[in-house]
């Protein structure tokens, strides 16, 4: 599904030279739910950019979904995120001014799905994630808990074969979090492949496997019996 094969990304400027990745490693199997956690300024973000097209690597290798990404041209890298990859965002992104279901729409809409199609799956999208009976609703009108399943449920609409959670339940109350948690584990739990980024590292012991990044490179972690929390995510 996902495989980075020694990674590098170095931002350059006219003094400095920073290795924001170096040698990073990483295999996601198809249907895996892998949290992806570390300190800030660790890489987290840069491999998070790259691993959803958004960036480019300095060298290595990105397989994803079977197709090497690694160098792909800025129209090339659109059109493959679109259809490959659902993001979730911390801040949610939803557009104010359009209901839930013409919120849903706008990646498909992109991909050229017609307009009865895009109603269909952004309808279905919706009753997946529990908010079947808002679909006239704006944004404003819900919970900050309700926003993130509606982008959710924006990243689901087109099946893309990887979802990419940054950061899910930064934004939210505990009791918010914690049902957005739910409703991805229970994504996952349907197959879905999913890449989670948080600080929180009681979430990272709910997924599957546990990766930390320090110091632009990634080691994989055990995880149960509390193992981040009591080590303070410090390995």
């Amino acid at each position: 599904m996902l495989l980075m094969q020694h990674i590098a990304k170095v931002y350059r400027t006219e003094t400095v030279e920073t290795n924001a990745l170096r040698d990073f490693n990483l295999t996601v199997k198809q249907g895996e739910f892998v949290a992806v956690t570390g300190p800030s300024g660790s890489g987290k973000s840069t491999f998070l950019g790259i691993a959803g097209l958004v960036d480019t690597p300095t060298g290595g290798t990105y397989l994803l979904d079977g197709t090497d990404v690694s160098q792909m041209n800025d129209a090339a890298r659109s059109r493959f995120r679109n259809r490959k990859i659902g993001f979730i965002f911390q801040a949610f992104n939803l557009i104010p001014d359009l209901n839930l279901i013409n919120n849903i729409e706008v990646p498909l809409a992109y991909r050229g799905v017609k307009a009865a199609e895009r109603q269909e799956l952004a309808q279905a999208a919706l009753k997946r994630v529990g908010l079947g009976s808002r679909a006239k609703h704006y944004p404003g009108q819900l919970s900050g808990g309700q926003q993130q399943r509606v982008a959710i449920a924006r990243a689901l609409a087109g099946s893309p074969p990887l979802l990419l959670a940054d950061e899910p339940t930064g934004n939210l109350d505990s009791e918010m979090a914690r049902g957005v948690m739910e409703l991805l584990e229970e994504l996952h739990a349907d197959g879905t492949t999913i890449v989670m980024v948080t600080h929180d590292l009681q979430l990272a012991e709910r997924a599957e496997s546990i990766v930390r990044v320090k110091d632009g490179q990634a080691t994989a972690l055990p995880r149960g019996s509390g193992f981040l929390v009591a080590n303070g995510g410090n390995t």
